[in-house]
């Protein structure tokens, strides 16, 4: 998702660690030059010093290939190379590469790593026995922003807008940035996680989650019409259906009203996919939608 980021290598390395139940004496990598390109100097030398905590957290010394000699990855990168297949044949047997979230993706691809590991389990269990033992906690594997809740429940990190639930606004919260996640405190209390984005080509991003504001936003559901995150706020293409076809049929105001309302009931009853559903059937069928009906055959 985010590259070869020193979060993404602190975060897998100490994820295989506790996998494995041990450390080893050395860690290798080669020049990790994705994860230095463009840096500054400064930012360099701030993820070398970083590295080597780490290394030295496990007792690992840190080693690098030497530059030049590609050939001194191939150990790694001839097995990396069979995983892929494995990954390939696996989804072909599957028959979709679709998957309804990055979590099933990761543990699709988890049991095709573990039935690869079961045929090295023999061998792996002679190496265990010479790893060094874990220490008892991990490694800080993130880095850290203060950011301020703005009046739209909305905050910036690395470029990229991210709603939070709108009880924040005002407060500044701490934000531990890991490679696939942003934890959020207020103070020492963990407030919010949120799914990290990775903008492309150092473009602005957004991550908008409508469940965060709906509870402000049907106080003024006018205000969905010229929201800059309106397209964002509806969840998926069903939504963004409904929005079209409410906004000729109905009065500016009542298709706010409704819309609004339909993420709200969304929200507040869990029923966010066979909601959207619902309704995209009605208007299709030209049968007429009544936001209080919807309301008492879905509210909990």
């Amino acid at each position: 998702q985010g590259g070869e980021s020193y979060t993404a290598l602190a975060q897998g390395l100490q994820e295989a660690l506790q996998k494995l139940g041990g450390c080893p004496k050395e860690h290798r990598t080669d020049s990790l030059s994705a994860a230095f390109k463009n840096l500054e100097s400064k930012a360099q030398k701030d993820m070398t010093i970083r590295y080597d905590a780490l290394c030295r957290h496990y007792g690992m010394t840190a080693t690098r290939n030497n530059r030049g000699q590609g050939h001194e990855n191939g150990s790694v990168e001839s097995p990396h190379g069979h995983l892929k297949r494995r990954i390939e044949q696996a989804i072909l047997l599957r028959g979709s590469s679709e998957f309804e979230s990055i979590q099933a993706y990761q543990t699709f691809i988890d049991v095709v790593v573990a039935k690869a590991n079961r045929r090295n389990a023999k061998v792996i269990g002679i190496e265990r026995k010479e790893l060094q033992p874990l220490p008892q906690t991990r490694a800080i594997d993130y880095s850290e922003q203060r950011a301020v809740v703005s009046s739209s429940s909305t905050i910036e990190v690395r470029r990229v807008i991210y709603t939070v639930p709108s009880r924040l606004q005002g407060e500044v919260l701490n934000v531990r940035i890991y490679d696939d996640q942003l934890v959020c405190y207020l103070g020492s209390q963990h407030v919010v996680t949120l799914q990290r984005v990775h903008p492309k080509n150092g473009r602005r991003g957004r991550q908008v989650d409508y469940r965060h504001i709906i509870h402000s936003l049907i106080k003024k559901p006018q205000a969905v019409r010229y929201s800059q995150l309106r397209d964002e706020l509806l969840p998926d293409v069903n939504y963004r259906f409904i929005w079209q076809a409410i906004d000729k049929m109905m009065a500016p105001q009542e298709a706010c009203k409704f819309i609004v309302g339909l993420l709200h009931l969304a929200a507040t009853s869990n029923c966010e996919k066979v909601l959207g559903e619902k309704v995209v059937a009605a208007l299709e069928s030209g049968r007429h939608l009544s936001l209080a009906h919807l309301q008492k055959k879905f509210c909990k």
